[in-house]
């Protein structure tokens, strides 16, 4: 940490420059400053990232900000209140403490939180962050979280871990044992010290991988924002043996919507297909994520439309955790006939199960992106291929 960057006369500075270019800045120079530009320059583009992200850290006083990329790794404010919503107890520590965002929020249900960070300055920006934000409760340990489980004999009521991948980890698929810390490796030693493991992972990653790679997997959340997936929370329970719990959530900007299988259920559930009725409903990207597509049909009793086009329907509307329409039209994907029978010009175009992408479907009919009409391009059981023209219901 570099302290002359809280002057009052950088902090003004950093302050009135959170939307200037920065390649102008840099051309430019700072002037009167005895820090060098790309330092005060970090603390601009790390400090605007938060401004929807970290609002409370964003409107704090005298915050310290790391490099962007750290900014860009750790968690919304949005998913660390929901996460520290998930679990309970006296004591937890987080072995990856990164900026620590999650150990602010398990501070306000936990009474003892132990935040570990392994690179020293991020480690002291951290804890002088929470000097400025008031939170004494939190005990910030600089050193690897795995070496001060195994040379501590402590336990915890849940140990977080938010593993990051390796550098040479290439691909889009990953494993558990591609990161660091390796997971899987050390959950003999994990679950000496707690009862209780809460682990964060990308959506990227595999569930019937995770899966295979964990131990005594009792729940697992796919959390969504406005959504968007943003991440997959595994909760371990030592010696739980029972089925997999899933447990989907999309939060939005004043209520949120939540799904919830057991995995093994959804193997087992048959759907039921039927052609569209008068309602169609397109699931959020927290359940497609989970691949709840039979357990939807069968705990909502909606009809779905194709195996594989992961679309439902009925002829009442019901609550839904996701997007709801009024079905208005419905043609064969058909070029004349979308001209003679639809006649639009503008359109809001989603596929599913179909073979033409978004792109192709816009240039051959001529649809330009907005509007109030929504076309659902997708494949119904009989495999004929159609339109369904809706218009959106707002509100559940």
């Amino acid at each position: 940490m570099n302290p002359s960057l809280l002057n009052t006369e950088h902090q003004e500075f950093i302050n009135a420059h959170l939307n200037s270019d920065i390649t102008s800045l840099l051309l430019k120079g700072i002037p009167e400053t005895t820090i060098d530009n790309k330092t005060i320059i970090e603390q601009i583009e790390a400090k605007k990232r938060c401004e929807k992200k970290l609002p409370t850290w964003f409107n704090a006083k005298q915050i310290y900000y790391p490099n962007k990329l750290n900014i860009e790794q750790t968690s919304s404010e949005t998913t660390a209140k929901h996460k520290a919503s998930l679990v309970s107890g006296q004591s937890i520590i987080d072995i990856t403490g990164g900026f620590g965002v999650d150990c602010y929020y398990f501070s306000k249900v936990f009474k003892h939180v132990t935040h570990c960070e392994i690179n020293t300055k991020l480690s002291q920006i951290v804890a002088h962050n929470y000097k400025q934000l008031q939170v004494d409760i939190i005990n910030c340990i600089n050193t690897n979280g795995i070496n001060y489980l195994t040379e501590n004999e402590q336990t915890y009521d849940c140990i977080y871990i938010d593993p990051s991948r390796r550098n040479d980890a290439k691909g889009k698929v990953f494993m558990l044992s591609d990161c660091l810390p390796n997971v899987p490796e050390h959950l003999e030693l994990l679950f000496k010290r707690s009862k209780t493991i809460l682990i964060k992972t990308a959506p990227l990653l595999d569930i019937s991988i995770g899966i295979n790679e964990l131990q005594h997997v009792k729940t697992i959340y796919s959390v969504a924002v406005n959504n968007e997936v943003k991440e997959l929370l595994w909760v371990l329970e030592r010696d739980f043996n029972g089925d997999i719990d899933i447990q989907t959530v999309n939060l939005l900007k004043t209520t949120q919507q939540t799904f919830q299988f057991h995995l093994n259920e959804e193997a087992e559930t048959e759907a039921n297909y039927c052609e569209p009725l008068a309602y169609l409903y397109e699931p959020n990207a927290a359940i497609l994520k989970m691949g709840a597509f039979n357990s939807v049909s069968n705990q909502l009793q909606l009809h779905k439309l194709q195996k594989h086009s992961h679309l439902y329907t009925s002829e009442t509307l019901v609550s839904f955790p996701g997007r709801r329409f009024k079905i208005e039209n419905i043609i064969d994907y058909n070029k004349k006939q979308f001209k003679r029978e639809l006649q639009l010009t503008k359109a809001n175009v989603t596929t599913r199960n179909f073979p033409d992408t978004v792109q192709t479907i816009r240039k051959k009919l001529k649809i330009k992106d907005g509007g109030n009409t929504y076309l659902f391009f997708t494949t119904l059981n009989t495999g004929k291929k159609v339109i369904i023209s809706c218009s959106k219901i707002s509100k559940d």
